[in-house]
């Protein structure tokens, strides 16, 4: 008997987190980690378990401002070479948000695979901003060209990572950022001291730097010290920025 083919699924947002805005005034698309190569459908427990403090942490934070939150749960778990499976559906995730919302601000904020992705489709017109937490990047002897960064111009970009990540190269996103840097000034990336590819070790700080970000770039909240002085700074002072112990209680003034 011939053997079946897999059925192809396709992308979709997961239920919106945090509280249910009564007007939606922007949203942010979470993008979670994923795999160099499968063809595998990911679990949508584990996908949305790697963002579910993120989601929830912005959720409470945007109430007032109507924020819609959703996590993308992709067709593949992996990015699959030239094919960038999580790319392409982050790209289709925005145009998702525009058709249910309307003409309202996206933020796409990734981590691993997703900040990947976050970064590639950041070129989308609804995008405003690009949250890429321990991106995962080719590194540069691969034999695919670089990873693009023109499309981020216009956007602002934050990137986070672990000093200490061994999954993923916290030196390759540096030099992503000093590339974007060169074609858009407001690129910055902060820099998590001895912390691994989870930012666990300093989870509320990293929290906090993400809400300070995002409720900046896309609801205009003044932006924290250290996030104006890093998008101000040249590099690399701008890009390895040292993200202080007890950011976010002291922090705003």
């Amino acid at each position: 008997m011939a053997q079946q083919a897999t059925p192809v699924h396709g992308a979709r947002l997961g239920r919106a987190l945090g509280p249910d805005p009564g007007a939606v005034g922007g949203v942010v698309v979470l993008l979670p980690g994923g795999d160099p190569v499968s063809g595998r459908r990911p679990s949508p427990l584990v996908a949305t378990a790697s963002v579910r403090a993120l989601g929830r942490r912005l959720g409470r934070a945007g109430r007032t401002e109507g924020l819609a939150v959703h996590v993308v749960h992709y067709r593949y778990r992996g990015w699959n070479g030239g094919e960038a499976h999580l790319a392409r559906d982050a790209a289709w995730a925005v145009d998702e948000t525009v058709r249910r919302y309307g003409d309202v601000p996206v933020c796409l904020a990734g981590l691993g695979m997703g900040g990947r992705a976050a970064l590639r489709a950041g070129g989308h017109e609804a995008v405003a901003s690009v949250l890429a937490l321990a991106p995962w990047l080719p590194g540069e002897d691969a034999p695919a060209p670089p990873e693009p960064v023109k499309q981020l111009t216009g956007r602002q970009v934050l990137i986070v990572h672990g000093t200490h990540d061994t999954r993923t190269d916290p030196e390759l996103s540096f030099r992503l950022a000093a590339r974007a840097k060169k074609a858009n000034r407001d690129v910055c990336r902060f820099e998590v001291h001895a912390d691994g590819h989870g930012l666990r070790q300093y989870r509320d700080e990293v929290l906090a730097l993400c809400e300070d970000f995002v409720m900046g770039s896309l609801f205009g909240r003044a932006l924290s010290r250290p996030l104006r002085d890093a998008l101000a700074a040249p590099p690399p002072l701008g890009l390895r920025m040292p993200l202080a112990s007890g950011f976010g209680s002291s922090s705003r003034r």
